[in-house]
């Protein structure tokens, strides 16, 4: 694509991380993940070229420092001037900081016509140490499972944000079905940082019997409702993810009010689900009014669809 301008800019996606995998570690591998790439929230962000570095707009801060970080690694003698047009709130499940770093990481390489991957980038710029979530639905959307880490690059249980080991290796990526999703986003705890951190030391590893039932559910119900189209027992899927392994205790490490809601929210579509730590709250609906009454005066609501291209520029 030509470009009749030196201003470019990209939408990111959102995603919804559906859990770890295993995190047991006792076969040799670590981590594993599965999630979806949504339309919206999304990012924007409007980039062209200066003679210095200038961000305004949301998380100013974020990225900027990712900016520099990219420019460092790839030797970019110049600046830009990067404005976030649109962007959501971070640590509530949706991944903003992937997608924020990734799309800064990949319009300056546009602007200045560096050729690297969304890998590439992420690599250069920390993200994807625990989970390639993020990453893959940043470069091509959709619903995706990946393979987590070998234990001889990375032999810790850890967090994206303390961990230097590569984006994990995509196992699986499917067009999601158009059904109707909703993300309802409850007052709850936040977890990152440290606190993020001494959650994963503290309660890994768990019970293998955990990862081995998880990985059956994945590969013998989720998977084949995305091929089928079942949403039925997709939503059945994602009800029984939440009362195993490691997303069991991220459930259980929320208040109760989030907890009470989530309930609700199961009761009240085909099926519903925390998003890495929360505390948003996705949903597979058919009926968004009754929904809507569960959730009224708990929480923000916004319905939504899966995201089947991944980051995109727009006019």
């Amino acid at each position: 694509m030509k470009w009749r301008s030196e201003t470019l800019k990209v939408r990111t996606p959102s995603r919804v991380h559906m859990g770890l995998i295993d995190m047991n570690a006792e076969i040799g591998r670590v981590d594993g993940g599965f999630g979806l790439a949504l339309e919206e929230p999304g990012i924007e962000i409007t980039a062209k070229k200066s003679d210095e570095l200038f961000v305004k707009g949301q998380h100013r801060e974020r990225a900027l420092d990712a900016a520099l970080m990219f420019m460092k690694a790839n030797g970019v003698e110049g600046g830009a001037e990067l404005t976030i047009d649109a962007a959501y709130q971070p640590h509530i499940g949706l991944g903003l900081g992937t997608q924020l770093v990734l799309g800064v990481g990949h319009v300056l390489s546009k602007l200045y016509k560096i050729d690297v991957t969304a890998r590439e980038i992420a690599e250069s710029l920390g993200r994807g140490g625990a989970s390639g979530i993020g990453v893959a639905a940043f470069e091509s959307g959709g619903f995706i499972l990946d393979g987590g880490h070998s234990t001889r690059e990375k032999g810790e249980f850890l967090p994206s944000s303390a961990s230097k080991a590569t984006p994990a290796p995509i196992l699986a990526r499917y067009d999601f079905p158009d059904w109707k999703i909703a993300l309802v986003i409850p007052k709850g705890k936040e977890v990152s940082g440290k606190k993020e951190l001494d959650i994963f030391q503290r309660y890994c590893p768990i019970p293998k019997a955990d990862v081995e039932r998880l990985s059956h559910l994945i590969l013998m119900k989720m998977l084949p409702a995305v091929v089928e189209e079942d949403i039925a027992a997709f939503g059945e899927s994602v009800n029984e993810i939440q009362n195993i392994g490691f997303k069991k205790i991220e459930v259980e490490l929320q208040n109760q009010a989030v907890r009470d809601l989530l309930t609700g929210c199961q009761k009240a579509s085909f099926g519903a689900g925390l998003s890495s730590f929360g505390a948003t709250i996705y949903c597979i609906v058919d009926d968004a009014a009754e929904l809507s009454e569960t959730v009224a005066g708990e929480g923000k609501i916004m319905f939504t669809k899966a995201d089947n291209t991944g980051a995109r520029y727009v006019e």
